[in-house]
């Protein structure tokens, strides 16, 4: 029996009761379709529905809302049973624990009533559009712009690298609602892309990665929509905002990068017991096990530190400083294991048709997006 975790004190019953339904579903019912939606770069429309309908949406969120009424330890059941189950081209995360949050913790009542019952069904797909093509982790430099018309903004601009960027039709834009006062001219609007003229969406990226996760490039030409769509109905507030939600997203990063570790692990596992050389299991020989015994050790540490972040985060008390600290060493640590865990493979590594390949190649944008890990460690030296 493989050595186990220290135990995650965070998870209730329910939570663990989720993460085992979730986790079959997932493998069960995604799992046949995932090499069609990584050959055509996204999940079916339907995915979204069937999710929906399966309380795998806005778990967080109240049930006046249309949510589950759960709390942030249900996105993070949900996060861990997608790992599971190698179902990276899920934006679920996003959609439920990033999208989501925002109109409920910012938006007016009839925002929250308009807008999160859809979600929670999935007839609404969630994207939160910030980086531009000069604009990436430094927020204060966006240069889409919203100008107040009457009753409605007018937003020109472009974004890119959004995630859900094909299927969303609920975007959360990041932009400039006045342009000389920095960050405080900035604030979050709501597009619906169905119900706008102007709004474009560009070619689905081809990453190097997550394949059946649809990354985009959006255009705003003179996107009207109503001044009502303001995020909160107040200007200005949206880099406040966004701070305020990083920390859950980076949290939200960590929880996917030691989902995918313990993922490795099982595959490597499984291989190294199984595959022959020179007349034994390659798992007999030292280096083999003593690699395994490194990896393990990195992973329980690694799952601890991610318990103990959901233990704070779970009672207000995660803070930036130590999120940032969490996300950059997490996906540091995840990029290390699963490369150790490939070379135990040999060449067949190297074949997208092996689990191993393809969490090597998805592992990599973990450092990058959610803040750069460079960007990481300098906001977590300020707090030093």
């Amino acid at each position: 029996m493989p050595i186990q975790n220290f135990e995650s004190t965070w998870m209730t019953d329910e939570h663990k009761m989720l993460l085992e339904s979730a986790t079959r579903f997932f493998k069960e019912q995604w799992g046949p379709k995932d090499e069609a939606w990584r050959a055509q770069g996204m999940m079916d429309r339907q995915a979204w529905r069937d999710a929906g309908a399966n309380g795998f949406l806005c778990a967080s969120m109240p049930e006046e809302y249309g949510g589950a009424g759960g709390d942030f330890g249900h996105e993070a059941a949900l996060i861990l049973a997608q790992a599971a189950a190698g179902q990276s081209g899920f934006g679920g995360s996003l959609h439920s624990g990033i999208v989501a949050p925002y109109i409920l913790h910012y938006g007016t009542e009839e925002q929250k009533k308009r807008w999160l019952p859809k979600m929670a069904s999935g007839e609404l797909i969630g994207a939160i559009a910030m980086t531009e093509p000069g604009t990436g982790s430094d927020l204060q430099g966006v240069r889409t712009s919203a100008v107040l018309e009457g009753d409605t903004y007018k937003i020109n601009g472009s974004k890119t690298f959004i995630t859900n960027g094909q299927l969303a039709n609920l975007i959360v834009v990041v932009c400039k609602t006045d342009k000389s006062k920095g960050a405080q001219g900035i604030s979050l609007l709501m597009v619906e892309t169905d119900e706008v003229t102007g709004f474009r969406r560009g070619r689905n990226l081809d990453k190097i990665g997550m394949d059946a996760q649809d990354t985009s490039e959006l255009f705003f030409d003179d996107v009207v929509v109503p001044k009502d769509n303001l995020l909160g109905l107040q200007e200005g507030m949206g880099f406040f905002q966004l701070m305020q939600e990083l920390p859950q997203e980076r949290l939200i990063v960590a929880v996917g990068g030691v989902g995918a570790m313990e993922l490795a692990m099982q595959e490597t596992l499984a291989y190294t017991k199984d595959r022959q050389a020179f007349g034994k299991p390659i798992f007999n020989f030292q280096n083999t096990r003593f690699t395994l015994a490194e990896c393990q050790a990195l992973l329980m540490a690694s799952r601890a530190m991610v318990d103990a972040a959901m233990v704070s985060h779970l009672k207000g008390e995660l803070g930036v400083e130590r999120a940032a600290l969490l996300k950059y060493w997490i996906t540091d640590q995840q990029c290390k294991l699963i490369d150790e865990c490939l070379q135990l493979f040999g060449g067949y590594g190297y074949m997208k048709e092996y689990v191993i390949a393809r969490l090597y190649a998805d592992a990599r944008v973990q450092r990058i997006y959610g803040g750069t890990n460079e960007i990481m460690k300098e906001l977590a030296s300020r707090f030093l």
